[in-house]
């Protein structure tokens, strides 16, 4: 009711708001008893009416009392101060009646709309409830004991059972199963899960885990039994870390609140002299008794009273981030909710963000004959003995396609600076580099290749050479691919009415401008420095402002924070991602940005129906009002103005997303290779 309202973290209370609701049922029995007594049984001693009365005053005001003294002590007047003193002056005058319908109309609004919010702030606190009370831990070589999820410490080792929820923050080390995390990340399949490579690695860089070893409190495991180590403590673990920030929303006041703040700051005090002026004139000017001027004047009070106004946005903005938060998105606030929804812009970072961030096999172009047979088992042989990322790219994609008796064994590695690598294969020596490691042996590719290096160079990948033992065997290209729903989050993000995207990134241009062709971005910067990215967004806030930028969230940090609204990706489980963004995408779903926008601009259209449909009330509460409305009637409308502005912020709740998010196909990350054409894999 007041502005204060949404902000107050006991306002919403469920046992607070039940109890509210009690006293408003108990004011309205009062009320109806002394109407019974004082207008239908005609009771001769008027003190019986006037007792019920009373009772309805005090269960009724009870509330409105203590708002409005801790309102007034904070040196604000608000609409709980504004209906107390209604209340008070239609009795002063005797209209016990009048004072006690007012009373009880506004606890019970009140205590309706508490419980309207509360459904908003329960979606949001019912996911601390999610995890665990309890843990099955082994200890050292100890038996399984249970243990209660606030004794587990970095490093226990738990057990958990199929179909069971999972307790704790951590790693899988052994067993396999599909993990339902959607209650975290908002992914409506399970996840599969898999035990790390290296557990004291992992223990050591818990935040660098890959997703298919990594696992969060309240998830629930699938049909398979999983032993996890403990990463994170009860109180530090995704689950509470999301609950904190979503429930903590006042911290970024949304742009459309502050300002309805400040217009409140002269609109309550001038509704007071309004007031004034209406019982003056009234009494002195138009000549009326003293009781009907006063009794107008209150009833103009209550008429102009701005309960709908001040809850219009905090409502609508509670609904969006319960919303957003059950589709897997964290949103710190009003601001960055709303904020999204204006943006002209989005920067995106390539590597991580529009493309996997891993390394893959995508070009493979055997040569004719019995040579090109040869070509991925020397590869894979020669690049089994490296440790370069690329290298491990080569194993992972091609190591399953050689075929059975047909694996070679590669010695003496050397690198060449530069060019490539230099090995044996069976005594005779392999060669594996790019144009240069040749052409300076006045070496030239085959006509058959020389068509498949022009097109890997066009594509931004990395071509790898391959000639063994004095004859060219083929070439393979590499390169980070790009997710499959880059090129449809773009078109979605058009049809949400974002009217630029854009692609910065610090790899080299050419492979920068490739990825931007695929994926349909308007601009891509490449050969960025992380000072230079952040030069780049301040350039375009000041050609398209506001505008977004979507990153890690760890990396990108310093450029994200340049942007009007910061987007991390596949923040589930990383702390530094949590704390620098303005929008956490707990998954790595690209496809939840397009979801966020439509989201953002639902809310600020029913903030700007709520605003409108709370001054049309006001206004026509205050015409009426002159023109003989009684106040029990004008608080009644007044009251259901309010509760119809808390119920149209609630359809935010039910808010589904457009097609463009449902149609989204999403591509699992290439970790562990797929099948590749002959010539090119299909990105």
């Amino acid at each position: 009711m007041d502005t204060s309202s949404a902000s107050k973290p006991d306002r919403h209370e469920h046992g607070a708001s039940n109890i509210e609701l009690w006293f408003a049922i108990a004011a309205g029995v009062a009320y109806a008893a002394g109407m019974v007594c004082e207008y239908v049984m005609h009771v001769p001693a008027q003190w019986v009416s006037l007792a019920f009365f009373l009772a309805t005053y005090f269960f009724g005001g009870f509330f409105t009392f203590k708002e409005a003294i801790a309102s007034t002590l904070r040196g604000k007047f608000e609409v709980d101060f504004l209906m107390l003193v209604a209340a008070i002056g239609a009795g002063a005058i005797g209209k016990w009646g009048e004072g006690a319908v007012l009373l009880f109309l506004f606890s019970l609004g009140h205590a309706l709309e508490a419980y309207a919010m509360g459904r908003a702030s329960r979606s949001i606190e019912s996911l601390a409830q999610l995890a665990p009370r309890t843990a099955l831990v082994r200890r050292g070589d100890a038996e399984t004991v249970e243990v209660p999820v606030d004794d587990l410490r970095v490093g226990d080792v738990v057990i958990v059972r199929p179909n069971s929820r999972i307790s704790a923050d951590g790693f899988v080390i052994s067993g396999r199963s599909a993990v339902d995390q959607s209650a975290v990340t908002g992914e409506s399949i399970p996840v599969e899960k898999a035990p790390v490579a290296d557990p004291e690695l992992a223990t050591r860089s818990a935040d660098a885990v890959p997703a298919a070893n990594k696992v969060f409190a309240g998830t629930v495991n699938g049909s398979g039994a999983l032993e996890i180590r403990v990463s994170a403590t009860a109180a530090d673990s995704t689950l509470s870390r999301v609950v904190e920030l979503v429930t903590s929303t006042d911290q970024a006041a949304s742009p459309t609140q502050l300002f309805i703040d400040r217009f409140q700051r002269w609109y309550v005090p001038a509704v007071i002299l309004g007031v004034l002026v209406t019982l003056f004139v009234s009494w002195l000017g138009c000549g009326n008794d003293f009781a009907d001027a006063f009794y107008l004047a209150m009833t103009v009070l209550v008429a102009a009273s701005p309960c709908a106004l001040a809850i219009a946005t905090p409502a609508a903005v509670l609904a969006g981030i319960a919303r957003a938060a059950r589709a897997g998105v964290l949103v710190k606030g009003g601001a960055p909710l709303e904020t999204l929804g204006r943006v002209k812009a989005i920067a995106f970072d390539k590597t991580g963000t529009l493309t996997w961030g891993t390394p893959s096999v995508t070009t493979v172009k055997p040569a004719s004959g019995p040579a090109g047979e040869a070509l991925v088992p020397v590869l894979v042989a020669v690049e089994s003995l490296s440790d370069h990322p690329l290298a491990a790219a080569i194993v992972r994609d091609l190591g399953s396609r050689i075929p059975p008796g047909r694996e070679v064994t590669a010695a003496d590695l050397h690198a060449v600076t530069g060019r490539g690598l230099t090995a044996t294969v069976d005594g005779r020596p392999v060669q594996v580099g790019n144009l240069r490691m040749f052409s300076e042996q006045g070496l030239g590719l085959p006509a058959e290749l020389q068509d498949s290096y022009r097109q890997t160079q066009d594509d931004g990948q990395t071509s790898m050479i391959v000639r063994f033992d004095g004859e060219f065997l083929g070439l393979v290209g590499v390169m980070d691919r790009a997710r499959l729903e880059s090129i449809q989050v773009m078109e979605a993000l058009r049809e949400a009415g974002v009217g630029q995207m854009i692609m910065i990134s610090g790899d080299n241009r050419p492979v920068v401008e490739a990825v931007a062709r695929e994926v349909g971005v308007d601009a891509a910067f490449g050969d960025l420095l992380p000072e230079d990215k952040v030069t780049q967004i301040g350039m375009l806030r000041e050609r398209y402002r506001p505008i977004a930028m979507v990153g890690d969230g760890v990396n990108d940090a310093p450029a994200m924070a340049k942007a009007d609204v910061a987007i991390a990706m596949g923040a589930a489980g990383s702390t530094v991602a949590l704390e620098t963004c303005d929008i956490a995408l707990m998954s790595d779903d690209l496809g939840r940005v397009p979801f966020s926008v439509r989201l953002s601009r639902a809310t600020s259209r029913i903030i700007a129906q709520n605003l409108a449909a709370s001054m049309l009330v006001v206004a026509f509460l205050i015409v009426m009002t002159f023109s003989g409305l009684n106040i029990g009637l004008v608080v009644l409308i007044h009251e259901g103005s309010t509760l119809l502005v808390v119920a149209n912020a609630l359809r935010l709740l039910s808010f589904q997303p457009g097609k463009e998010h449902l149609g989204i196909d999403h591509e699992e990350n290439p970790l562990h290779g797929q099948p590749l054409g002959e010539h090119k894999a299909a990105l």
